[in-house]
């Protein structure tokens, strides 16, 4: 069947047949194309009788929301088949099984999830996951660690470096995150009832010279693996379990880029409760939730880290007394500037999240979009002079007031 050619319903069913020892070749199988949203085209094909059912995604040669005008390579399949496959090894509880994959084809079969809910769609429906934190902290820790040149031989890394060169993706988000919302562009997709805080965006000197850093770190800093993409969106939860998909961005990067991504997802999420939550006790409660479980998914991952440079750290230099302290604190001062990049990216850029964009009623839209720009803004223009995680929770909160005392 190779040969790259995007797979008909039947066709993706044909292939997954011949996987070995998953679906018997009587099997009467069922299969429908539910994407997953800007790139891929995504496959769920089930066998009614055994109950058994697995996930094909395949990469288009474009950016799917886009349409050709924007092409993209298909060696990203790769890259996310490689990726996961790494994930799975270090973290097998938190990332799903790659059970086949055709490189020609662009494609990547994998366990499926369906037992599990999208985490964004969880949370907006008001949800809590006591252990997200715990998990995703131990899946950053493990993932960024072993990966690094702290945690493996520093020449296998360098191979896998190479490996992972992913010049289209990485360019989506030099572009979306890390220049087009601070400038003109077609790009650039917000309502005409905030066009004043774009313009502040566009025009705030300070701000520029604090993303023209962070960008920097971006584009040279080779860290560790990242996910890359590492949403709410690409996480998959129940009330006991998380896993973690959709790494076709992944490329070696600096750590805090990870870290700042979900807890920039949170913020959002933060942001949008009064679409979401009626009462102004209830409404506080679940704030004070999600931004508490922000603050953890970095305390979770800092603790867990810590240990895994204690006991298996490779490089006898990174023993030095004070280079641990020193390094978590950039890592830390990355992840809120990053944090913020992301927030600010999803109110201005192309590509929003659904928590703020469903909200029903157009003022509290607005206010909330308006509450994420104050706080992503905050938090880029501060990454630089923060020393602990806590005072994240205090620029919210300030934030939140601000716009609370102004209403």
């Amino acid at each position: 069947m190779s040969q790259y050619h995007p797979l008909t319903t039947e066709e993706a069913i044909e292939f997954v047949k011949n996987i070995p020892g998953f679906f018997s070749q009587e099997a009467h199988l069922e299969c429908r194309e539910i994407g997953d949203g800007n790139l891929n085209l995504v496959f769920h094909i089930t066998d009614s009788e055994s109950n058994k059912s697995i996930i094909a995604k395949q990469a288009l040669p474009y950016v799917k929301i886009v349409g050709e005008s924007w092409p993209l390579s298909l060696d990203r399949a790769r890259i996310e088949r490689e990726a996961l496959q790494q994930e799975h090894y270090i973290c097998p509880e938190l990332v799903p099984a790659v059970l086949a994959y055709d490189d020609e084809l662009a494609l990547t079969v994998m366990e499926d999830l369906s037992s599990h809910t999208i985490m964004r769609k969880g949370l907006i429906e008001g949800n809590t996951y006591p252990y997200f934190a715990n998990h995703i902290g131990e899946f950053l820790a493990r993932t960024l660690f072993f990966t690094s040149d702290l945690g493996m031989n520093q020449q296998d890394k360098k191979d896998l470096v190479k490996r992972f060169i992913n010049p289209d993706l990485c360019k989506i988000t030099e572009d979306l995150i890390l220049d087009e919302p601070y400038r003109f562009s077609d790009n650039n997709n917000y309502g005409a009832y905030i066009e004043d805080e774009a313009e502040a965006l566009r025009t705030d000197q300070v701000l520029h010279l604090e993303v023209a850093l962070l960008r920097e770190k971006f584009l040279t800093r080779t860290e560790a693996l990242l996910h890359g993409d590492l949403h709410t969106g690409s996480i998959f939860v129940t009330t006991e379990s998380t896993k973690v998909i959709d790494p076709e961005f992944a490329y070696y990067g600096p750590m805090g880029f990870d870290i700042g991504a979900v807890i920039a997802n949170l913020l959002l999420n933060y942001a949008a409760q009064p679409g979401w939550t009626s009462g102004e006790k209830a409404l506080k409660e679940r704030r004070d939730w999600v931004l508490e479980t922000a603050i953890q998914v970095w305390e979770q991952f800092e603790r867990r880290f810590r240990k895994l440079w204690d006991e298996h750290v490779t490089d006898h230099m990174a023993r030095t007394a004070g280079y641990q302290d020193l390094y978590l604190q950039k890592v830390l001062q990355d992840t809120i500037g990053f944090a913020g990049c992301k927030v600010i990216r999803r109110i201005i850029s192309l590509s929003h999240v659904a928590d703020i964009d469903t909200i029903a009623d157009p003022a509290i839209k607005e206010a909330a979009e308006r509450l994420a720009l104050s706080i992503g803004k905050s938090l880029v223009l501060r990454n630089r002079e923060l020393h602990s995680i806590r005072e994240l929770g205090d620029i919210v909160r300030t934030a939140t007031a601000a716009q609370t005392k102004g209403a």
